[in-house]
Order: structure tokens, then sequence, then C-alpha cells
């Protein structure tokens, strides 16, 4: 289509030549005179003078300093380049519906309609599939499970017996939904395990990464809230509520009994100890450990976790401390100089 169509369908403004056709999506750096790429991060502005692109998606602050090239300028350039893939690319095409004679499904499974189970894929008794979901190979659907419509579980995926999941849910490969957490009574030195009775509930529009672990509720429900997604290798300990819309990176863990609030954003590899609440909307930085309730609308870093802005601080004095320590030195070795002198009956001043 051309950059004035689809400047139409993703709601941005065209500056420069709107019928030059484009085809598909890139980056700056390998996009050719048929790509529509994108400027999100100001950093990247020096690459516009030497990118082949057709048309740039990018603020009107940043338009400003783009040159004579073709601009789709939007309030959120970031969401319409999204939809500038979604409208020339499209999501993953899923295989057609069907059930595979390889698949082992138990007699008394509720198949909603359109769904499609792959081969190798097992689906245990009483449980219940909505319609059009699709269940890849090697798959394992434990007893009394229930799925909504439209979920996507990719290959390896494990969910364990009386999980709950919602509609428009996706689940990458090899995640694995509602194992026991991890909960033991310690008593003369040995671990008693204690039966873990209770569940996971998934509520809508949830996406999960690849190879994520979440536990199932000692009690109650682990609870995973409407349109929150996932990166890869999570790990959300028994019992925990996790709010709605909230964006976890890679390597998050969250000990068990903890709550987020809405649209909580926790950075990649940062831990979150249980018990404890995040607040709505507030920010952890990556590598962060959180020991402690963090109010609304706040951002966070550091171990032990602290104010973004002191954590600045501190990494900053960390940095600079190696030449600190060689300033102590020296003051140090000059003060023992001083020392000596007085000792002698030199008479040398001590300033």
């Amino acid at each position: 289509m051309t950059v004035a169509e689809l400047a139409a369908k993703i709601g941005a403004d065209v500056r420069g030549d709107g019928t030059q056709t484009v085809s598909r999506c890139g980056g700056l750096e390998e996009a050719d005179e048929h790509t529509v790429s994108f400027l999100a991060n100001r950093r990247y502005v020096k690459r516009l003078k030497d990118t082949k692109a057709a048309a740039i998606v990018l603020s009107p602050g940043d338009a400003d300093r783009a040159g004579e090239r073709t601009l789709l300028v939007a309030s959120e350039p970031y969401f319409a380049f999204r939809e500038a893939v979604v409208t020339l690319h499209g999501f993953r095409n899923q295989p057609k519906t069907g059930v595979s004679d390889l698949a082992v499904i138990h007699e008394t499974v509720t198949l909603g309609r359109n769904c499609c189970v792959q081969p190798f894929a097992v689906i245990e008794a009483g449980a219940s599939l909505g319609s059009n979901c699709t269940i890849y190979p090697h798959c394992v659907i434990g007893p009394n499970v229930t799925i909504g419509d439209d979920c996507i579980v990719y290959p390896g995926v494990v969910i364990y017996d009386d999980t709950v999941i919602g509609n428009r849910v996706t689940i990458h490969a090899n995640s694995v939904i509602g194992e026991d957490g991890f909960g033991y009574a310690t008593e003369k030195g040995v671990h008693h395990k204690i039966p873990q009775i209770g569940n996971v509930v998934i509520e809508d529009d949830v996406e999960i990464g690849a190879g994520c672990a979440i536990d199932r509720a000692t009690l109650g429900s682990t609870v995973i809230g409407t349109g929150t997604k996932f990166s890869n290798l999570i790990a959300i300990g028994h019992g925990t509520k996790v709010g709605p819309h909230n964006l976890f990176v890679a390597q998050v863990g969250i000990a068990g009994s903890s709550k987020t609030g809405s649209h909580v954003a926790i950075g990649g590899q940062a831990g979150v100890t249980g018990h404890i609440t995040i607040g709505d909307r507030t920010q952890i930085a990556a590598k962060t450990g959180v020991v402690q309730n963090i109010p609304a609308d706040q951002q966070w870093g550091g171990y032990a976790a602290m104010p973004l802005d002191d954590m600045k601080k501190v990494a900053w004095e960390v940095i600079h401390l190696p030449g600190l320590v060689e300033e102590v030195a020296q003051l140090q070795k000059r003060i023992q100089q001083l020392e000596r002198g007085r000792d002698a009956g030199t008479g040398q001043s001590a300033q």
C-alpha cells in the first residue's frame, strides 16, 4: 500500500511523499525503499540520515529533527508502528482446526468449536476448552483444567490440574502452570511437604513467555490479572496476586503471597520477596531486590530496593569507589608521615 494509505490505518500524519509504496516493516539500519521503520528512542536520531527506509514513524518532536524525509508522525510512535506491523504483516498464522489422531484426549473432555489439537498433545479427564483454541504438540493439560476461548498453548506447555485460564490467553513453549508451590514445614531438621491444595487462575488477555513457572497456591489461588504480559523465564510463587496489565521482563522472580497493583512494570532479573505489596503504576528497575512494600506511582531500583533517584546516586558513588579508596590510602600515608615527624621531634607542622 502507499504511505498515505498506511497512515490512515495507523492514525499518523504524513510529512513528505505519501505516494511511495511500502510492503514491510523493519529497523532503521536494514530498511530499504519499500520498508516502514520507526524511531521511538532519541538516541537513534543520528541514524535517520543514513537509513534507506521509505517512511519513518516518529513523534512530532523528533519529526522536527528528521530533515527532508517521508515521515509518519504520531503522538504514540511505538504503538503506531505496532499498528503498521499488524497491517503489513499480521500475526503468526496458527494451524488449521482439527484434532489429530495422535493426540490423547480423555472421553470426558469438552472441546469448543474450531479447536485445533496437534499430535502428541494430552488432555486429561474433566478438562474443558472453549472455542478457537490451538494446542500445540507435546502439551499436557491436566484434569479439570478450564481454558476459555481463543487461547494458544505452544509446544511443551504443562498445565496442572484445576487451573483456570480465561479468554485470549497465550502461553509460550515449555512454560509450566500450576506446579506445586514451595511449601514445607520443618520439624526436627526434616522438611515435610505441605500439600498444595489451591490452584492458578489466569485472567483474560494474558500472555505468558517461554519457560515461565507459576506455582499453584497452598490455599486459594495464585492469580495473574487481566492483560498482564510476561517475558521469558518468569517465576511466580504460590499465592501471589499479580494485578491487571502488569509487565514483567525476563527472569523476574516473585516469592509467595506477594501482591502487585495494576500497571506495575518490573525490569529483568528483579526479585521480590514474599508477603509484600507493590502499588499501582510502580516501576521496578532491572536487578532490583524488593524487600519491603512500595507505594503506588513510584520508581525504585537497587538492592535493597530504594527510590530510583537514590539508587542512581548510590550507583554513581560505587562507580567512583576505586578512586576514593586510592585517595583515602594517600591520606593515610600522609597522616603516618606527619605522625612520625611529630614523634621524632622534627617540629613539622601538622598543616
